[in-house]
C-alpha cells in the first residue's frame, strides 16, 4: 500500500508550470531551519532561553532532479548553497559547475547539493529551464552501484515538489533572509530622577534599538518595557541589555560580541530584536550618548481586509486588532512579540484565520504548519500540547478551504498520517485520548480551578474534528483506504460523544470522566466548540447557549484565546448583538486602560499593575499577543458575513448582520480578488471579483435587487445568487 500511495501522491501532485526562476529546497526543511533561527531568539533578562520542545533540523543532502524535453541547445547558470555536483543523463559533469550547456533533447538534469549549516537550496536560470515549485526533490537516493558497474533505479524515498517562497534572484540566498526595517525616533524623552533616561515611543513596538553619537568607556544598560513601571524596574523588567563601550567599539555582554562603531555619528545597533514601548537608558559617567532611536522591524504586509462603521470605538478596536496581527506576523506567525516570540500551533490556527480576512497571506500559513509539523519520526504532541496536535491538523483543512491550494494537502499528507498515527497510538481502551507521559493538556489559562485528568470532552471533540479533517484530506489526495479508515474513526468516536459526556440535567456537556464516571463541572470549552462544528442538533445547541455561554455561574473565560471560539460560538447561534457588546467592554476596556495593541490576556476585574502580571511575574504577561486580535475574524465572517462555502472561494456566502450598529462596511480578501460588503438598515451594497454564490437578506418584506430577484428561503429570510462581479444593490425591511 505505501508503494501503491507513493505513486499515487507523483500522479497527484499539483506542480506549478514553468515560472520565473526562484531558489528551491526541501519542502518543510528552510521551514524548519528558519523556524529554528527564531524560536531560539528568545532571552528571559539577557540568558539564552531555547524552547523546550523537540527541535528538528533540514535534510544535509538533497537531490534535485528535472525532466527536460529541449527544442534547442540552452545554457544555463547554477547557483547553490552548499557543495554539489551535477548529473546529465546520470552522468556526473566536472566540478561544481556554475554555468553549462544542456543539449536538444529528452535529459534528465540532476543536482545534489550537501549543506549541514543551512538548508541545501538551489537557483537555476536558463531560457526555459528554470528552478521552481515542478522540480522534484528527494533526502535520499538510496543510489547504488552494483559488481557490474549498473546503478540502481529504484528508490524508496517519497519524491517531493520543490519548496520556495520569493527568493527570486540570484543573490537572494535564502539563508540570508531578513525582516525589513525602518527607522524610528521616540516621542518622548524624559529624564529621571534616579539618573537615566526615559524614551517613550509612543506605541508597542518591536526592533532593534541604536545608540548615536557615542563616546568615552563604560557600561551602558537598557532596560526595555511595555509599560514605564516595567522599563524602569531593572530587578524585575522582562528584557535588558548591557553594554561595555570602549573607543571605536561596543561589546554586547549578553552574547560577548564586539563589534566596531558605525559611520562618522559613532552608531551601534544591537544585534537582538526586541519588544517595547518604553526604554529606560542609564550609564557610567564616562559615557555620553547623543541619540536612542530603533530600527523597526517588520514583514511587509498589503492590509487587503478592511472595516468601519460607525461606532468609533469599534473602528479603533479593529485598527489595534491589525496592528497586533502586524507585529506577530514575522517569519511565522508567532505568539507575542515580547517574551516567547517562539511559534505555539494554538496561537497560530487563530493568526491563520484572522489573516485570511486581513492579509490573506498564505505563504506565511503554510510555512508556519510546515514548521509546526517538523520530520518525521513523531515523538510527542505538538509543543508537546495534546490539543495543539490537533488544532494542527484542524489548521489544515481551513487553509485549503479559504486558499483551495491543493498541492500543499498532496505534499503534506503523508506527514498528516505519521502525526495521526502517533495520536492513534495514545488512545485509551475507549478510543479516546487523555494526558500520557510527556504530555501537556493545556486547554485554557483559567482563573478558576480546570482539571486535566481522564477524558476531557473538549479533548475528544478536537480529536474527533481532526478524524474529520484526515478523511476530507484523504479524499483530496485519492487515498480511498485511509479516507475509509479515518471515516470509520470518525463515526465511532462521534457517537461516544453525547453518552460519554451529555448532561440532561446541566443541558450541556460535562468537563470530564474519570475512571468512567461523568464529572459535575461543566466548562464552556467542549460547549461551544460543538456549536461550531455543529455536533448536536439545533435543540441542544441552544440549550447550550442558555445553559452554558449565556450563564455567569459557569467559569468565565479571561484569556482573549478562548473569547475567540466563546464568541463565535455565540455569533454561530445568532447573537451577534450580545457579542458586540461583548467586543466594546472586553476589547474596548483593554483599550481604556491604554492598550496600543491587544494582550495576552485581560480581566476586567484587576486595576493597576495587575493587568502587567502573569506567570507569577510582575511584568510576565505579553501586552501583545496574537490571539488578541480575533475581532479582525469575528467582524469579517460574522459581521460582513462572508465566507467560503467550496475551496479557494469557488463558491461564497454573504450574511451581513449589524448586530445593533447603524452601518458598516468592509472588506474581505480572497484568493484572486476581494468581496466588498455595505450595510445600513434598509440598504445592503455587495460587489464580489471572483467566484459565486449567495447573499442571504433577512427582511420582514420581499426585498428588491438592482440585478436578480431574491427568492424566498423561509419565513423572513431570502437569498439572492450572485455570480457576476457587478455591484449588487439590495433595499431590505427590518
Amino acid at each position: 500500500m505505501k508503494k501503491k500511495y507513493m505513486i499515487l501522491l507523483s500522479a497527484l501532485s499539483l506542480a506549478s508550470s514553468t515560472f520565473a526562476q526562484t531558489w528551491i529546497w526541501y519542502p518543510g526543511d528552510y521551514e524548519i531551519w528558519l523556524g529554528n533561527q527564531m524560536n531560539n531568539r528568545r532571552t528571559e533578562r539577557g540568558a539564552f532561553f531555547p524552547p523546550f520542545w523537540k527541535t528538528d533540523s533540514h535534510y544535509v543532502v538533497v537531490e534535485f532532479s528535472k525532466q527536460l524535453n529541449l527544442s534547442e541547445p540552452e545554457e544555463i547558470f547554477i547557483a547553490a548553497e552548499g557543495k554539489y555536483n551535477v548529473k546529465l543523463d546520470g552522468k556526473l559533469q566536472f566540478g561544481m559547475p556554475e554555468t553549462m550547456t544542456l543539449p536538444a533533447g529528452k535529459h534528465n538534469l540532476n543536482i545534489k547539493v550537501w549543506n549541514q549549516a543551512t538548508p541545501p537550496t538551489i537557483y537555476v536560470k536558463g531560457k526555459t529551464v528554470n528552478s521552481d515549485s515542478s522540480w522534484r526533490v528527494t533526502y535520499e537516493d538510496k543510489e547504488w552501484i552494483d559488481e557490474s558497474g549498473k546503478a540502481s533505479d529504484t528508490s524508496a524515498t517519497i519524491y517531493m515538489d520543490a519548496g520556495c517562497w520569493n527568493f527570486d534572484g540570484a543573490t537572494q540566498r535564502p539563508s540570508r533572509f531578513s525582516l525589513t526595517r525602518k527607522p524610528q525616533k521616540p516621542v518622548t524623552k524624559t529624564e529621571q530622577s534616579e539618573g537615566g533616561f526615559l524614551y517613550d515611543f509612543g506605541k508597542e513596538t518591536f526592533g532593534f534599538i541604536t545608540l548615536k553619537n557615542l563616546s568615552g568607556k563604560g557600561k551602558i544598560e537598557i532596560y526595555y518595557g511595555e509599560s514605564p513601571e516595567e522599563a524602569k524596574d531593572k530587578a524585575y523588567c522582562e528584557t535588558l541589555d548591557k553594554l561595555l563601550l570602549e573607543p571605536g567599539q561596543v561589546t554586547d555582554l549578553a552574547i560577548r560580541s564586539t563589534s566596531p562603531l558605525s559611520n562618522s555619528e559613532n552608531e551601534y545597533t544591537l544585534e537582538n530584536s526586541k519588544a517595547f514601548r518604553y526604554v529606560y537608558v542609564t550609564h557610567e559617567p564616562g559615557v555620553q550618548i547623543g541619540e536612542v532611536s530603533m530600527q523597526y522591524e517588520y514583514l511587509p504586509e498589503e492590509y487587503r481586509g478592511s472595516f468601519r462603521c460607525n461606532d468609533e470605538e469599534l473602528n479603533r478596536i479593529w485598527e489595534v486588532g491589525a496592528y497586533t496581527m502586524h507585529l506577530t506576523t514575522r517569519e511565522f506567525f508567532i505568539d507575542g512579540i515580547k517574551r516567547d516570540r517562539w511559534v505555539w500551533s494554538g496561537d497560530a490556527i487563530q493568526s491563520y484565520l484572522m489573516n485570511y480576512y486581513l492579509f490573506f497571506d498564505n505563504e506565511s500559513v503554510k510555512r508556519t504548519i510546515w514548521l509546526l509539523r517538523g520530520k518525521d519520526p513523531v515523538t510527542s504532541h505538538s509543543n508537546t500540547i495534546m490539543d495543539y496536535t490537533f488544532y494542527w491538523f484542524l489548521s489544515v483543512y481551513d487553509y485549503y478551504m479559504y486558499s483551495g491550494d491543493r498541492h500543499f494537502v498532496n505534499q503534506l499528507y503523508p506527514r498528516m498520517q505519521t502525526m495521526m498515527d502517533y495520536v492513534l497510538g495514545r488512545t485509551n481502551k475507549n478510543g479516546m485520548v487523555e494526558g500520557m507521559t510527556g504530555d501537556w493538556v493545556f486547554v485554557d489559562w483559567a482563573d478558576g480551578y480546570l482539571d486535566k485528568k481522564g477524558e476531557l470532552s473538549f479533548e475528544q471533540i478536537l480529536f474527533c474534528r481532526s478524524l474529520e479533517t484526515m478523511a476530507l484530506c484523504a479524499d483530496l489526495v485519492g487515498d480511498e483506504i485511509g479516507k475509509q479508515k479515518y471515516e470509520k474513526l470518525v463515526a465511532t468516536l462521534k457517537a461516544k460523544l453525547e453518552p460519554t459526556f451529555w448532561n440532561n440535567q446541566k443541558q450541556a456537556f460535562v468537563h470530564n470522566r474519570v475512571n468512567g464516571r461523568q464529572s459535575d463541572a461543566v466548562t464552556r470549552y467542549a460547549n461551544m466548540f460543538s456549536v461550531f462544528f455543529q455536533y448536536l442538533n439545533a435543540d441542544k445547541q441552544q440549550a447550550i447557549k442558555n445553559s452554558v455561554l449565556l450563564n455567569d455561574s459557569i467559569l468565565k473565560i479571561t484569556t482573549p484565546y478562548m473569547r475567540f471560539y466563546e464568541l463565535e460560538a455565540l455569533c454561530a447561534l445568532g447573537e451577534q448583538e450580545a457579542v458586540m457588546k461583548e467586543m466594546k467592554a472586553y476589547w474596548g476596556g483593554m483599550l481604556k486602560e491604554g492598550a496600543t495593541s491587544f494582550w495576552e490576556k485581560y480581566n476586567p476585574e484587576e486595576t493597576g499593575t495587575q493587568h502587567l502580571a502573569m506567570y507569577g511575574r510582575p511584568y510576565g504577561k505579553s501586552l501583545c499577543h496574537a490571539w488578541g486580535a480575533s475581532p479582525i475574524y469575528l467582524l469579517g465572517k460574522y459581521y460582513l458575513g462572508v465566507k467560503p462555502v467550496k475551496e479557494g472561494y469557488k463558491e461564497f456566502a454573504i450574511a451581513p448582520v449589524l448586530g445593533g450598529l447603524k452601518w458598516m462596511e468592509g472588506t474581505v480578501p480572497t484568493p484572486n480578488g476581494d468581496i466588498h460588503v455595505y450595510m445600513n438598515g434598509k440598504t445592503m451594497k455587495v460587489k464580489a471579483t471572483e467566484g459565486e454564490g449567495y447573499l442571504t437578506i433577512n427582511s420582514r418584506r420581499p426585498p428588491k435587487a438592482n440585478i436578480g430577484i431574491p427568492e424566498k428561503v423561509s419565513e423572513g429570510v431570502w437569498r439572492l445568487w450572485i455570480d457576476s462581479p457587478e455591484e449588487r444593490i439590495v433595499t431590505y425591511h427590518l
